[in-house]
């Protein structure tokens, strides 16, 4: 239904319009009589095999809705009639912000593919806090936290901070997002100091809680292997929790979209098909260099089962969507957590 009714209409309008007016949509039937269960019994698939246990949170399947979907954290009781296992709301800086001036997203359809430079666009943390506190679904929410535009770097700790403490009693991990390629100089944060001072003040903030929260670290697919390496070298060392690999490029290789078009978009993070490929190198390389020793959230160019599958084979415990999901609609959630529980019960039968 979604992509021969649906998808067309909304790709007749602006990407950024097409959002606002799924999303309102998705709460109006939510919160209609009789609208949840409806919801439920279109989409959601549930099997006990699919359950996993990470960082000491019990999340109900392995497949969750990636950050920058639902940035002010509007939709997460929606997100859970639909069968997600978590979503990762944000990402949310301490002050609201308007973002890039529009256009800021764009579809590369040839590619199944997404442009934007939305630039950390939020209501600010506060707002968000004030929503969680109002949620009716037990569903696990990640809190992704960034940094406001106008802070510098070399103060860049105090925003993250400002998140983590506001957020602290209403989620249930932590994203650190140093990698979009929207905000300027963000990036210079994952170099291997400044990193490993930014979260090493987070941990020790958290160590100071009578319940620490797992804090996760999301990273660019754009590193290099020695990059990559520090990154793994860091998180053993400070005993991360999780890694989220990875946020949106910066490269435009390989793509079938003309040329011209892809250069008057402009700049900003690529994120669907077109980084499926590399986002599956990161995290092949991460797992070995890691050893199983800390886990992998796969994200990047999950648009079907097979890409699912894939991920998880190359050592994602968990994995997120975003726009797989535009491109495909909600209808590919359970397509995939059946193709996984049908792997499990395959494995299982292998191993006997």
């Amino acid at each position: 239904m979604y992509k021969q009714f649906i998808r067309p209409l909304l790709f007749q309008m602006a990407p950024e319009s097409a959002h606002h007016f799924t999303t309102s949509l998705l709460r109006t039937v939510y919160q209609s009589p009789g609208g949840a269960s409806f919801l439920r019994m279109m989409y959601e698939w549930e099997d006990q095999k699919l359950e996993r246990e990470l960082f000491g949170l019990k999340f109900r399947n392995p497949v969750g809705l990636a950050a920058g979907f639902d940035k002010n954290a509007e939709m997460v009781d929606e997100m859970a009639t639909l069968g997600f296992g978590f979503v990762e709301i944000g990402t949310l800086t301490p002050r609201p912000q308007d973002g890039n001036p529009k256009p800021r997203l764009f579809r590369l359809s040839q590619d199944e593919s997404l442009v934007n430079r939305m630039g950390f666009n939020n209501e600010g943390v506060e707002a968000a806090v004030q929503r969680l506190r109002q949620r009716q679904s037990d569903i696990i929410v990640g809190g992704n936290i960034g940094k406001n535009k106008v802070t510098p770097n070399a103060n860049a700790k105090d925003d993250y901070e400002l998140c983590f403490e506001a957020l602290y009693e209403v989620v249930d991990y932590f994203t650190v997002n140093v990698s979009s390629p929207n905000t300027p100089d963000l990036r210079e944060l994952q170099e291997k100091e400044p990193l490993k001072a930014l979260l090493q003040h987070l941990i020790t903030l958290n160590q100071q809680k009578p319940f620490p929260k797992p804090i996760l670290l999301k990273i660019a697919p754009d590193l290099s292997t020695h990059q990559l390496d520090d990154i793994v070298e860091i998180c053993l060392e400070l005993k991360m929790d999780g890694i989220i690999a990875n946020n949106t490029t910066i490269s435009r290789e390989g793509l079938r979209t003309p040329i011209a078009k892809v250069k008057a978009i402009g700049a900003g993070g690529l994120s669907g098909q077109a980084i499926r490929k590399r986002s599956t190198e990161v995290i092949r390389h991460l797992h070995q260099q890691l050893g199983g020793q800390i886990p992998i959230v796969g994200v990047g160019g999950i648009a079907s089962a097979k890409d699912a599958l894939e991920k998880l084979e190359a050592g994602a415990s968990l994995i997120q969507l975003y726009t797989g999901f535009v491109y495909e609609g909600p209808s590919v959630l359970k397509e995939i957590k059946q193709a996984v529980a049908r792997n499990i019960q395959l494995e299982s039968v292998d191993h006997h």
